[in-house]
C-alpha cells in the first residue's frame, strides 16, 4: 500500500500560495511565528473541511469556499472614507467605537480619547510588533484540529487588544466593529480581550458590508473573564448578501464569573460561528443566545462547545432560527461535563421556525457527562407559523402577512429581551425589523 497524497482544491493551493508570500512580513516574534506556522501546518495537513469531517457535517467548506480571495491590503484614505458610518447601528447606545477597516484597525475612525482607568486598548499589530506581553496570551485557547481558527492563527495581522484591570467596572459598552469596502478580499482579523478579576466589561461586535460582493470574512476573538468578573457579550452578524463569514468565541471563566452572550445573525450567504467555552472554575454563570434570520439561499451554522470543568456551575444555551425561501440554518451544540464538575445544571435548546416549504434545518445537540451529580438536559424542535394564531390575529383586523411578522418579532423577540442596555437591545431589534422589511419586500436602509 502506498500513501494516497489528496488533492489541494484550488482554493486550498491559493492559500498555501498566500501564507507563503505574507509569513515574512506578518508582525510578531520568533515565538508568534512559530505559531503561525504550526497553525498553516496544521491547516495543510487536514486540508478545508468536508461533510466527512464530523463537526463540519452540514458546513462543507471544502464546496462552499470554490476560490481563496487575496489578503486585503491596509485601507487606503479613500476606505476610511467609504467607512466613516461604521456602527452606525449602534450610535444610540452611547458606545466607544474601535473599528476595523478590511481586518485593519483604523485610530482615525476609532475612539481612543480619555479611556478611563484601568482600560486599555491597542491595536493586534501593535501587540504582536513589539511583543507586548499580552500577546503571549494569543491561542492559549483556540480548539484542536479547527481549520477556521487555524487559518485565523496563521494569517492574523491586525485587530483589537483590550485589557480592563482588576476591579474596573466599564460603565460605557465598547464596539468592535469590522466595516468591509471596496473589492473582494479576504478580511482576517483576531482580537484579544482579558476583564480581571472583579471586573465588568458590556462588549459589541458588528460585522458589515456591502451587497452584491463576494468577500470573506475570517474573524476571532479569545475572550478570558476573571474571577468574580462580569461580561456581556453582543454580536451583531449583517455582513453583505455575497459574503463568506466565519466567526469564532473562544472564551474562558474562573470561579464566580458571568458571562452572558446574545447574537442576531441576518447577513452573508454563507456564515458559521463557532463557540468554545470553558468554564474553568466554581460557581460560574453562563448564558449564550442567539437568534439567525436566513432567508434566500443563505446558509448559517451555529457550533458550539461549552465544557463544565468545575462545580456549581449553570450554563443556558438558548437559540433561535427563522428560515424562509431556499435558506438552510445548522446548530450544533455539545456540553461537557467533566468528572469533578459536580451539581452542574446545564440546558441548551434550539428552536427554529420553518416559513418556506424549501427551507431547511439541522440540529444536533449533544451530551458527554462524566459526573453523576448533575441536572442536564437538551431539546430541539422545528416548525411551522401557529395557524391558529395566525387566525386569531387576521380575525382582529391584521393582515396576513403583519400578522405573520409579529409572530417572527414575538419568536425573536424572546432571545432579545435578554439584553441588558436597552438601547443596544433597540438596536437589535431594529435589525430584525429590516430583515422583516425586506422579507416583505419593502427594503430599508442597512446599517
Amino acid at each position: 500500500m502506498t500513501d494516497m497524497t489528496p488533492i489541494k482544491t484550488p482554493a486550498e493551493q491559493a492559500l498555501s500560495r498566500a501564507f507563503g508570500l505574507a509569513a515574512p512580513t506578518l508582525p510578531g516574534d520568533a515565538s508568534v511565528k512559530e505559531l503561525r506556522a504550526s497553525a498553516f501546518g496544521a491547516f495543510e495537513a487536514a486540508g478545508l473541511p468536508h461533510r466527512r469531517v464530523e463537526d463540519w457535517k452540514y458546513t462543507d467548506l471544502r464546496v462552499l469556499m470554490r476560490e481563496a480571495k487575496p489578503l486585503a491590503a491596509p485601507p487606503n484614505a479613500d476606505d476610511i472614507a467609504a467607512a466613516k458610518d461604521a456602527g452606525a447601528a449602534f450610535a444610540a447606545a452611547g458606545a466607544r467605537r474601535l473599528v476595523l477597516v478590511n481586518g485593519s484597525f483604523v485610530a482615525e475612525l476609532s475612539d481612543l480619547a480619555s479611556l478611563e482607568v484601568g482600560l486599555t486598548i491597542l491595536p493586534l499589530a501593535r501587540v504582536l510588533g513589539e511583543g507586548q506581553p499580552l500577546s503571549s496570551r494569543l491561542g492559549r485557547l483556540a480548539p484542536k484540529g479547527n481549520a477556521a481558527v487555524d487559518l485565523n492563527t496563521a494569517f492574523m495581522a491586525d485587530g483589537v487588544v483590550v485589557h480592563v484591570a482588576a476591579g474596573t467596572k466599564i460603565e460605557r459598552p465598547l464596539l468592535i466593529v469590522s466595516r468591509h469596502v471596496g473589492a473582494a478580499t479576504a478580511d482576517v482579523m483576531r482580537s484579544l480581550v482579558v476583564v480581571e478579576d472583579g471586573a465588568a466589561l458590556t462588549l459589541i461586535e458588528s460585522f458589515e458590508g456591502p451587497d452584491g460582493v463576494d468577500y470573506q470574512t475570517n474573524s476571532a476573538l479569545e475572550l478570558s473573564v476573571g474571577k468574580l468578573a462580569s461580561v456581556e457579550l453582543i454580536r451583531h452578524q449583517a455582513e453583505g448578501d455575497g459574503a463568506l463569514h466565519l466567526h469564532t468565541l473562544m472564551a474562558e471563566a474562573a470561579a464566580h464569573a458571568s458571562l452572558k452572550g446574545c447574537t442576531l445573525t441576518t447577513g452573508a450567504a454563507v456564515s458559521r460561528q463557532q463557540v468554545a467555552l470553558a468554564l474553568n472554575g466554581d460557581h460560574i454563570s453562563a448564558g449564550l443566545r442567539g437568534t439567525s434570520l436566513l432567508r434566500g439561499r443563505q446558509h448559517g451554522d451555529t457550533t458550539l462547545l461549552v465544557e463544565h470543568k468545575g462545580t456549581h456551575c449553570e450554563s443556558r444555551e438558548l437559540f433561535r432560527t427563522v428560515l424562509d425561501g431556499e435558506s438552510h440554518g445548522v446548530f450544533q451544540g455539545k456540553i461537557i461535563v467533566e468528572s469533578q464538575a459536580q451539581k452542574t445544571d446545564g440546558r441548551m435548546a434550539s428552536n427554529a421556525l420553518i416559513l418556506a416549504e424549501g427551507a431547511e434545518m439541522d440540529n444536533k445537540p449533544e451530551l458527554e457527562i462524566y459526573a453523576d451529580d448533575v441536572q442536564c438536559g437538551h431539546g430541539a424542535t422545528v416548525g411551522a407559523l401557529d395557524e391558529e394564531l395566525l387566525f386569531y390575529l387576521e380575525a382582529r383586523g391584521i393582515p396576513e402577512a403583519a400578522a405573520a411578522a409579529l409572530l417572527i418579532q414575538s419568536f425573536v423577540g424572546e432571545i432579545i429581551d435578554q439584553v441588558e442596555n436597552e438601547a443596544v437591545r433597540a438596536a437589535l431589534m431594529d435589525g430584525v425589523g429590516r430583515w422583516l422589511a425586506q422579507r416583505a419586500g419593502t427594503p430599508q436602509a442597512r446599517d
